[in-house]
């Protein structure tokens, strides 16, 4: 029985140097190796031509490269671009490609599928099927950079995990992600241009604080009244606002870093004024900002948009009290890739 290889960008450059010692070889080796597979981007030991060919056959007899496939591309007529991005086992994630005038943003995935239910996400529809491997998640912005340079002439400037899945529920592999993104011999781009996006997990927070990431931290928030949010998504009955609220005090305590809230505005949900207040409420605990994000209905069911006068009613409250509150428009329509609504149709 033919043994499975292991991914070879699953070793440090530290393992990968010892293990060309083991083999005979010199240690800078792996030094090699390691650029090919990081900041060059290499998808195959082929492409590593400054290596030996034999050592290259050597490295294609114990390990392989799981590279990304971008199975299909589709750009919109504002200039987004949606990934459906084929993994080696053949599951299949999004990732988006999000311009402006300024900037151009990747909105990536850290897993396929969810195991978390929020009701309005495509995404939640699905499954969690795995957790994607920090080599999975660079892969994506690697691939949106090249977009990036390719459709709008510069690289890449911001990294969102917004895409499919809870990245706090893939905690180990996004930081590892993340780590790689930021290091000199990765992509090298400032921890301050990424943004994590999470539902809300409080102890998962607390730990992001305790080890001192340098990025920015994002909460999926949608309601500050406990009842509207469980119905909105559901598990958060297990994580009370309270708790939220104790977690992301400890996050400002550590970090100094202000919170990002996205929130949805829909109809007959949350377009009201009892929830306006309870987010004014919510948001002078500590140090943020409101993204209000315009919904991208997936069906016909209960999450619909609300009307333009409900969202100037909450800029004008938030405004009112010296909150910084942005209208965030749905990219990419006519491509169907808002951003955090992913849906994973090929799978």
């Amino acid at each position: 029985m033919e043994i499975e290889k292991k991914d070879i960008r699953s070793l440090s450059k530290e393992q990968l140097r010892d293990f060309f010692v083991a083999n005979g070889d010199k240690a800078f080796r792996g030094n090699q190796v390691y650029e090919w597979l990081w900041s060059k981007g290499a998808h195959s030991f082929e492409d590593m031509t400054n290596v030996s060919k034999g050592t290259r056959t050597m490295l294609e007899t114990h390990f392989v490269i799981n590279h990304i496939k971008v199975d299909t591309m589709q750009r919109s007529e504002d200039g987004t671009v949606k990934n459906a991005v084929r993994l080696h086992d053949g599951l299949v994630v999004e990732s988006v490609l999000i311009p402006t005038n300024t900037r151009t943003t990747a909105c990536v995935s850290s897993q396929v599928g969810c195991s978390l239910d929020c009701n309005f996400c495509a995404t939640a529809r699905l499954k969690r099927m795995r957790n994607l491997e920090p080599a999975e998640i660079y892969d994506q912005v690697i691939a949106i950079d090249k977009e990036s340079r390719l459709y709008h002439n510069h690289p890449l400037s911001n990294i969102v995990f917004m895409g499919m899945g809870e990245p706090l529920m893939n905690y180990n592999n996004v930081l590892k992600a993340i780590e790689m993104i930021t290091s000199p011999e990765g992509l090298g781009m400032s921890p301050k241009r990424i943004m994590v996006s999470t539902s809300g997990v409080p102890k998962m927070i607390k730990k992001l604080a305790d080890d001192d990431v340098k990025f920015k931290l994002a909460v999926s928030l949608h309601s500050a009244i406990d009842e509207i949010r469980s119905r909105i998504m559901p598990f958060s009955a297990n994580f009370p606002l309270a708790d939220l609220r104790e977690s992301l005090e400890y996050w400002y305590r550590k970090t100094k870093s202000k919170i990002s809230y996205e929130y949805v505005v829909w109809k007959d949900i949350n377009d009201n004024k009892a929830s306006i207040d309870a987010l004014v409420k919510f948001c002078k605990y500590v140090p943020c900002k409101v993204n209000l994000i315009e919904y991208n209905p997936i069906d016909d069911g209960e999450f619909q948009q609300a009307s333009e006068e409900s969202i100037n009613a909450y800029i004008n409250a938030l405004e009112a009290s010296g909150i910084v509150v942005k209208v965030r428009r749905s990219r990419g329509k006519d491509i169907d890739a808002a951003c955090g609504q992913l849906a994973n149709k090929e799978a």
